[in-house]
């Protein structure tokens, strides 16, 4: 009877075992107060929406590793988007998405235009890959590319130049800050006076 022998080991070993006598733990005298840690989860619970939370995680239409993308808000100069298109504005910031996952990618993203946006950086360069060799193939250059245009502060986009990443990377060009629209009213005022 395997079953006895055991029993019987189990109360040979708990036989020295005492209930406890007070189970209460009384509080330690003082103020607790909140890690690092649970002072930024706080933080972030109630600051809202953040701008990741724009971007839809749905599923999107998926593109070919080699589509060319582009993207074009009304009110920006067809010379402006050539000019974004062909590579010829500096590249201020970049970005590298490789090796991350769908949710890694839209919180990076998400918070590096957001940073851009508020350092005046109006011209990135974005990093997606092809995803040739990922499952379903371009799954990160289709959310990337489905993206952006949610993002408010993105004006235009487009599939950047071969020596920066061809159809592995995005030009992308951000809106003005108000700083910057006044900078620049006040030279073309100069100009015309």
């Amino acid at each position: 009877m395997p079953h006895d022998d055991e029993l019987s080991l189990f109360m040979q070993e708990v036989a020295d075992v005492r209930p406890l006598k007070r189970d209460h733990i009384a509080p330690q005298a003082g103020t607790l107060t909140p890690t690092e840690a649970q002072l930024a989860r706080r933080q972030a619970a109630s600051a809202g929406p953040q701008p990741q939370d724009m971007l839809s995680m749905e599923a999107i239409p998926l593109l070919d590793p080699h589509d060319i993308v582009g993207f074009k808000r009304d009110g920006v100069q067809e010379g402006v988007y050539k000019k974004l298109r062909l590579g010829k504005y500096e590249l201020q910031a970049s970005l590298d998405l490789h090796q991350k996952t769908l949710r890694e990618a839209r919180v990076a993203l998400a918070q590096f235009i957001s940073d851009c946006e508020q350092r005046d950086i109006r011209c990135l360069l974005i990093l997606h890959g092809k995803g040739e060799r990922s499952t379903p193939r371009a799954t990160l250059k289709s959310h990337v590319s489905a993206w952006l245009p949610q993002l408010p502060a993105v004006m235009a986009m487009h599939s950047a130049e071969r020596r920066h990443g061809g159809s592995g990377a995005l030009y992308v060009l951000l809106r003005k800050s108000d700083r910057q629209k006044a900078e620049n009213r006040e030279r073309h005022q100069k100009r015309l006076g």
